[in-house]
């Protein structure tokens, strides 16, 4: 008889007693080996990168670095690795945080010994299919390596770039797609996600239209691999980047749950070295699990009070929302130098560098709109698109520093 795999875990827990208790729980347990125990959420994070667990069991409340960072942590750097949250509260809140962030259950303290057996074994069949996967899965590129390259090698992860304004009418769509083609252009593969599903118009403006959407995927979002993600995908032949579109009809978007398009999301940044979503302007759940996937936040202004005033009380909310202020991009789009609002007079108000300025050129991208064609693909020669391929530059320079900063410093 064959020899089954043991389930590696790791614990990670603040207080020494509870890290012994749970050690000798699982020690009589023949399918569980423990192979570490941390006493904070950055260590957690580091031991995880060492010792390639199936199951972390994290503990919520942390001094250092919270669980809930840890898990996103350390979903993004071994994304095999099933998280089990820990929490002496049952809040629905924290309950929800910590499943956006990719944790795969949650078990409230004191932690019953049936229950938490259950959950590992939960966990560890999740973490060897996902291993299983992983080992298959690479994005058909130029080279093997870190995003930038091309293609991503089993176990590797790309980055996300969530394109978001509070107020509609700031140009989101225009600008994920033509930053997609730029990146697509300057670096490597690129997949475009259409966040907004009930009106999502993204496919449009590449002039495709699928059979397929994001609910396919989430619908089967615990079996995922690479076949299952390529017949979905539109392949725009012009740019070469990907498209994941949104339903055809707006009553099919609400079976699709935050939970499931967030690790949609995550999955295809397992395959794609740049994963670009382009948002709704609710802060519904949907937009809420984008968020929380992302790297960085493209955060889009215009030059009119509504959209200022938006985007200031989104600056408010970000910290309570787990988004720091490094991870947001603010970029004025539709710039006409001839408003009394500038760029400079809005880095005053919000204390924060505008990191991009876009140029109004309704010639060059209302008809590009209406043709479903990215603009930069017509006129890359224009002040416009040569200001969407300086951002798209920018975008990827910022991410490979940002990235490896917030592991380390949570």
């Amino acid at each position: 008889m064959a020899q089954v795999d043991k389930i590696r875990v790791l614990i990670v827990d603040d207080v020494a007693e509870t890290r012994e208790n749970i050690r000798k729980l699982l020690q009589f347990d023949a399918q569980v080996e423990v192979v570490g125990a941390s006493r904070t959420g950055t260590e957690g994070v580091e031991m995880a990168i060492e010792t390639q667990p199936d199951v972390v069991l994290m503990d919520i409340n942390m001094p250092d670095m919270d669980g809930i960072s840890a898990t996103e942590a350390i979903r993004k750097k071994v994304p095999f690795t099933q998280i089990i949250i820990l929490s002496v509260q049952g809040d629905s809140n924290y309950m929800r945080r910590a499943m956006l962030a990719g944790a795969r259950d949650f078990l409230t303290k004191p932690i019953d010994v049936d229950e938490l057996s259950a959950a590992i074994r939960r966990a560890g069949r999740v973490a060897s299919n996902e291993k299983e996967k992983l080992s298959s899965t690479a994005y058909a590129g130029s080279s093997a390596g870190r995003p930038g390259s091309g293609t991503l090698i089993p176990g590797d992860q790309g980055y996300v770039v969530t394109v978001f304004s509070p107020k509609g009418g700031t140009g989101k769509t225009t600008i994920t797609t033509n930053l997609a083609v730029a990146i697509r252009q300057q670096s490597s593969a690129v997949a475009a996600v259409d966040g907004n599903l009930q009106f999502g118009d993204l496919s449009f403006f590449f002039n495709e239209q699928g059979r397929n959407s994001v609910g396919d995927l989430a619908s089967r979002v615990e079996e995922l691999d690479r076949d299952v993600v390529s017949e979905v995908m539109i392949r725009h032949e012009a740019s070469s980047v990907h498209i994941l579109a949104a339903p055809m009809r707006p009553e099919h978007a609400d079976q699709v749950s935050g939970e499931q398009f967030g690790s949609v999301v995550r999955y295809l940044s397992r395959m794609y070295p740049y994963v670009l979503v382009d948002t709704g302007s609710l802060l519904n759940e949907l937009t809420l699990a984008a968020l929380d996937a992302s790297d960085l936040v493209l955060l889009l202004i215009t030059q009119d009070i509504p959209s200022i005033k938006n985007a200031r009380l989104f600056l408010d909310l970000a910290d309570g929302l787990g988004i720091s202020r490094n991870q947001i991009m603010l970029v004025m789009n539709r710039y006409d130098k001839r408003r009394t609002i500038t760029a400079e007079r809005v880095k005053e108000n919000f204390k924060k560098e505008i990191e991009a300025i876009i140029p109004l050129d309704e010639k060059l991208v209302v008809p590009a709109m209406d043709r479903g064609e990215p603009f930069i693909l017509r006129n890359s020669t224009s002040p416009t698109a040569k200001a969407i391929f300086e951002l798209g530059n920018l975008v990827i320079t910022k991410l490979k520093a940002l990235v490896p900063a917030q592991v380390e410093a949570g």
